[in-house]
């Protein structure tokens, strides 16, 4: 897939809709529109970056931040767009969020087996920090704890 165009901005609530396509292409366990709506509407920490090319949805991050610390709770690129930077771009306009927000650490959790997104991660300053052993309902997969001081 050529990109024409990516643009990014904060999801709204009539994102959810296209965000959803997206996890559910992207995840074995995606989340439910109720998470989401939950995350936009009452999780006052929360905040959601997404993707655009053109009209149409195809990636996303969000993140909580909490006093000086951010996480990142998902980010998901569609499997036609990967491999273009988007994630990349999703990740970097997250950690400038997090930082305007006063965050000075920010952290995440990978699949273990998930080596393209460590690759990014370490890319931009994240460094391993710990196991969570079956963090995957899934499969039961390990999660690598990654953290990077902003």
């Amino acid at each position: 897939m050529i990109v024409r165009s990516i643009s990014y901005r904060f999801m709204t609530i009539e994102d959810i809709d296209q965000v959803l396509q997206v996890e559910e292409r992207c995840f074995s366990n995606p989340w439910k529109k109720e998470a989401f709506e939950n995350e936009l509407l009452n999780n006052r920490f929360a905040a959601y970056l997404i993707a655009e090319d053109e009209d149409k949805i195809v990636g996303y991050c969000g993140v909580w931040v909490i006093i000086d610390e951010a996480h990142i709770t998902n980010i998901a690129v569609l499997p036609d767009y990967r491999r273009q930077k988007i994630g990349e771009g999703l990740l970097r306009k997250t950690i400038h969020y997090a930082t305007l927000r006063k965050a000075r650490k920010m952290s995440l959790e990978v699949r273990v087996s998930n080596k393209a997104a460590q690759n990014l991660y370490h890319k931009l300053g994240f460094r391993d920090g710990g196991i969570r052993k079956s963090y995957y309902t899934d499969n039961h997969e390990d999660a690598l704890v990654m953290w990077v001081n902003l």
